[in-house]
């Protein structure tokens, strides 16, 4: 029957056939306002679509300058808390090794006062010579001629200059060893000058090394002041290395948590009960992740505290006595946890063997227990150390916790950045593919009627040749 109404003619051939060529003609006389409504809905697709990519380009830019200023605010923050570290070790160092140079100086006068007087007392002086010399002398010029007198004179002479000399040689003898032993006592008092200037030169040393790392670290600074691009790259690049590897130390520190929560939620379920229920989740488990989160709460605190990490200003901001008398609060409550997950762990071990033991009843095995019970000292001694240990292995989560989020904010605004580049990519190519698909529709409309405009192509081409020849007859 709804066939029948879209019959004009008794053959199906024939009505098909004039209903497309209808359709043809209407679409045909339809085609400049189709044309215009393809273009302008094309056109308002693609110019919404590149303005919300120009849209979030500005956005994009916006949060880039934004991640800049976060980052080398971090950066400087970080190179300033270097520095001032730097300066008071330097400062420590200057005034422990200053406070020694009044004493090395006393040494240093008294030991160099020491060596200038045995440095004197070894100088050699040359002995005067005898006043018989010149005496000997003129006796020798004598002529003896044969005479035995004077031979006999001569004798004894020669007699008196030798045993002169060999005394004159053993004074001399025990005036060189006297001044050998002055220079010898010289040596412990270099010895010590120089262990002293060795002293110097290490302190002196120590200084400038550190004065180095100072510079280098000021280098940075002033790069991070001045907002260069250098500056920016490293700390995005140490951003990324601090987030992965705080992130590997967290998962790390999540595991011992997980270790500590199962050491505990055990015995805790004798104690609070294992069969009520808070939110779903059982007391028990909800106690032992309470108490764990109190544990890491402390070691934070603890940690702000003592000035290691800078989460909390108010903290690092009191006076000092507060901040120690604070500091002790915290470990104390924190070792007192420690104890009760230790004695929750030597009650977990007591439940654990009352189980053996009860299986062991049940199935008729009496020795066994005896044999089981001579090593578990072993396990409840382990367990015990593990639960006494792991809230203060946790206490130390606030480190890379602290460097977790600061570099998290880093992380989040560059992969922010990449997401508004890729949509801003996609709106882009949305657009031109739109721009592209109401030509391709334009031209698919143009080929659906395209037997009317070959009819309209050849009239007008008939009118184009015909239009020449009848401007040109009048004139013949």
């Amino acid at each position: 029957m709804s066939a029948d109404i879209f019959m004009i003619v008794p053959s199906p051939f024939f009505s098909g056939l004039i209903w497309l060529i209808a359709i043809v003609v209407s679409l045909y006389l339809a085609r400049t306002p189709a044309h215009y409504s393809i273009r302008a809905l094309s056109r308002v697709i693609h110019n919404a679509m590149r303005l919300s990519a120009h849209s979030i380009m500005h956005a994009e830019k916006q949060l880039q300058q934004r991640n800049k200023e976060v980052l080398l605010a971090q950066g400087r923050e970080a190179s300033e808390r270097i520095i001032e570290r730097e300066f008071d070790r330097i400062e420590t160092s200057v005034r422990r090794d200053l406070a020694e140079y009044p004493a090395i100086h006393r040494i240093l006068s008294d030991e160099i006062s020491h060596i200038d007087e045995d440095y004197k007392n070894s100088i050699e002086v040359p002995p005067n010579p005898p006043g018989w010399v010149k005496a000997v002398e003129a006796v020798a010029k004598i002529p003896s001629k044969g005479d035995p007198v004077v031979a006999d004179i001569l004798g004894d002479i020669h007699g008196s200059l030798v045993k002169a000399n060999e005394k004159t040689l053993d004074e001399y003898r025990v005036s060189n060893q006297a001044r050998h032993n002055h220079l010898k006592n010289m040596m412990p008092h270099w010895r010590k000058v120089l262990s002293l200037l060795n002293q110097v030169e290490k302190h002196v040393s120590n200084l400038f090394s550190r004065s180095v790392s100072i510079d280098r670290h000021m280098n940075e600074y002033e790069g991070i002041l001045k907002r260069t691009d250098r500056s920016e790259q490293m700390l995005s690049s140490s951003s990324m290395t601090q987030f992965f590897i705080s992130g590997l130390v967290l998962a790390i520190a999540v595991g011992g948590a997980v270790i500590n929560f199962h050491l505990i939620a055990r015995p805790l379920s004798e104690m609070v009960g294992g069969t009520s229920h808070i939110a779903g989740f059982q007391i028990n488990t909800v106690a032992a992740l309470v108490i764990i989160l109190l544990e890491i709460a402390m070691g934070l605190f603890f940690m702000e505290t003592m000035r290691i990490t800078r989460l909390f200003p108010i903290i690092g901001a009191l006076n000092d006595k507060v901040r120690i008398r604070m500091a002790v609060v915290f470990i104390t409550i924190l070792t007192f946890l420690a104890g009760i997950e230790a004695s929750l762990a030597f009650m977990r071990e007591l439940l654990m063997e009352e189980d053996a033991a009860t299986r062991a009843i049940l199935r008729g095995d009496n020795v066994s227990i005896v044999a089981q019970s001579s090593y578990l000292w072993i396990t409840t001694a382990a367990q015990m150390g593990m639960g006494f240990i792991l809230p203060f292995a946790l206490m130390f989560v606030a480190i890379p916790l602290e460097s977790f989020i600061h570099s998290m904010r880093t992380v989040i605004g560059v992969i922010t950045v990449g997401l508004l580049r890729i949509i801003e990519w996609g709106l882009r190519l949305g657009g031109d593919v739109v721009r592209f698909m109401g030509n391709a529709l334009i031209q698919l409309y143009d080929f659906i009627i395209f037997a009317p405009l070959w009819i309209e192509t050849m009239i007008r081409h008939k009118q184009d040749q015909l239009g020449p020849l009848s401007h040109e007859s009048p004139k013949e």
